[in-house]
């Protein structure tokens, strides 16, 4: 354990707590040039750039995580995330997929990849994707929400009905959403005593 590189990284935590973001900043950076195999200091880097919409340095920083620690579903998850915010959704799924490969109940990656693929109008991918994160999060209205949009968008109506069935008994006013959304009116009776 390198105790100069802790010391940095501790006071940084400490001074980022505190509302000062650009002295917790130089710490991490004094931590990681104390250790440079110090993944945690580059993943703090990262949370703070992305913190403030930078995603361009976020993502570098997150590289730099995922280079340290390459087996860490956490850092890939991190990495698809900036990624995916800067739209370059091809590369978010590459990050995602390495997320739920190292993490299969990775719910979060599952959910952003599937947006990923809906948003590049691979509705198929999109679907299997959203399944498994609405498997691993039964009661995620999102999830079910964007499931049952991407069943739309496959021209599946049952699949549709299935996934506002399921959302109904939880999240009635998601539910109303997704048959707006998807235009199945034969299912508002489900939700028509609902206050708008």
């Amino acid at each position: 354990m390198n105790l100069h590189a802790w010391s940095h990284f501790c006071r940084g935590r400490l001074l980022e707590r505190l509302g000062r973001a650009g002295a917790a900043a130089e710490a991490y950076r004094l931590a990681l040039e104390s250790d440079p195999r110090f993944a945690r200091a580059a993943d703090a880097l990262g949370y703070l750039h992305a913190s403030r919409k930078d995603y361009a340095a976020a993502e570098r920083w997150f590289s730099e995580s995922v280079r340290l620690a390459a087996g860490n579903a956490n850092a890939w998850f991190n990495l698809a995330f900036v990624r995916q915010e800067q739209g370059r959704h091809e590369q978010a799924i590459e990050a995602f997929s390495e997320t739920v490969r190292l993490n299969p109940v990775f719910d979060r990656a599952w959910y952003g990849m599937g947006l990923c693929h809906a948003t590049l109008g691979r509705h198929e991918e999109a679907a299997k994707s959203l399944g498994e994160a609405a498997t691993l999060q039964p009661m995620n209205g999102f999830a079910w929400y964007q499931l049952g949009m991407a069943y739309h968008a496959l021209r599946q109506p049952e699949k549709v009905k299935e996934v506002v069935e399921h959302m109904f008994r939880y999240d009635p006013r998601m539910t109303r959403r997704l048959i707006h959304d998807a235009e199945r009116g034969d299912l508002a009776f489900m939700v028509k005593d609902m206050v708008a």
